[in-house]
């Protein structure tokens, strides 16, 4: 539990990552086939998910590291 609420937000991005990937699939998609990411639902989830979890990490707040001099 501890590690959920550690990384909730980064978390959330996930999800709403992979949620925004496959609708982005479902109705923009490619039409050819030949599209690396949106040819397929999977592909598409799993970059969503990504480029959510690395948006939204951003926004986690950070403790201070100490500098070694």
């Amino acid at each position: 539990m501890n590690f959920i609420n550690k990384y909730k937000i980064s978390i959330i991005g996930i999800i709403a990552g992979s949620i925004g990937g496959y609708l982005y699939y479902f109705y923009i998609g490619c039409a050819s086939g030949t599209c690396a990411i949106t040819s397929q639902p999977l592909n598409s989830t799993l970059y969503g998910a990504m480029m959510g979890g690395l948006l939204f990490n951003n926004f986690e707040p950070k403790k201070n590291e100490k500098t070694v001099e």
